[in-house]
Formats: structure tokens, sequence, C-alpha cells
């Protein structure tokens, strides 16, 4: 199960729902009944005081990001 967020233009109101991710693209109506739209999410990283933010994860081999040990062999 995934979230999904939506958005009714009838009521201007966005809202989530809990759904198979096979049922994404189905239609969504909103608490009041109207046809509701798959909206995008906003997905935000912020920083912590004290705690570092390395980057993505450098390496590559047969795992493409250094996962298992043949990335790690220096």
């Amino acid at each position: 199960m995934a979230i999904y967020e939506y958005y009714c233009p009838t009521c201007r109101d966005r809202f989530e729902r809990r759904r198979p991710t096979s049922e994404a693209a189905v239609a969504v109506q909103c608490d009041k009944g109207h046809e509701a739209e798959r909206a995008l999410s906003a997905f935000a990283l912020t920083r912590s005081p004290g705690i570092e933010f390395a980057g993505p994860a450098a390496g590559g081999g047969c795992c493409g990001g250094g996962a298992c040990a043949c990335a790690s062999a220096n």
C-alpha cells in the first residue's frame, strides 16, 4: 500500500488516500463525492544541527551504489 495525494478542484482541498499501487490511476472521490485528481507530492529534506549529509553513496561495481563488498575493497 502507498499513500497518494489528491486534489479536489471543486472543494479546493488536498487529501491523502492509502491505496494499492495497482489502483494509483483509478479515479478517486473526495469526502463530499466530487471527482479528485492525483496531485504531485512535495518532498522536502531538511538538515538537523550537528548532522552531516554525505550525499549520494559513491562506488559502483555490480550493485551500482556500493551496497555490497565488491565496491568497498579499497
